[in-house]
């Protein structure tokens, strides 16, 4: 089991939360990225070719049986919901089978919205909340599914 992030609109504090949990429970973090977005991270980084939807050709490439992905996009989300453990929107919710169809209708219908040049808002400041949400998703699947293989935190004297 892998964690890996569409880090293209990833937010900083999601991402740090990822690579807390991935050192936690010692599984792998990839994040992928297209050239636009500079990353630094002591996990890994794949930056591919900048281009409409080649972030997610990429994460669908590399993407395996039991892994788990980071992502705002619900296209990508529908793309590996079969292979995937768990699916997380970096909003803090699950994306599965029983949402996945009202988040794409939700998103063509939006989509028409715009190409008819409504002009549609924007998405609101991130939250702590969010942040919570988000690290009690992730933190209960890898729970889940790894049981309590967590490194134990030793507090130094």
């Amino acid at each position: 089991m892998r964690i890996i992030i569409d880090g293209d609109a990833c937010p900083q504090k999601v991402r740090e939360i990822c690579e807390n949990a991935a050192v936690e429970f010692q599984v792998e973090l990839i994040i992928v990225v297209d050239m636009d977005h500079y990353i630094q991270s002591s996990h890994q980084v794949v930056v591919v070719e900048q281009g409409r939807d080649s972030v997610d050709y990429k994460i669908v490439q590399i993407f395996k049986e039991g892994d788990i992905l980071i992502t705002q996009d619900y296209g990508l989300a529908s793309l590996v919901l079969s292979k995937a453990t768990a699916i997380i929107h970096t909003s803090g919710f699950f994306i599965n089978k029983n949402n996945m169809d009202s988040l794409l209708q939700s998103r063509y219908i939006s989509e028409r919205v715009r190409n008819q040049g409504i002009k549609t808002k924007g998405p609101s400041k991130r939250t702590k909340e969010q942040d919570e949400n988000f690290k009690k998703c992730l933190y209960k699947v890898l729970h889940e599914q790894l049981g309590y293989k967590a490194k134990k935190k030793t507090r130094e004297p």
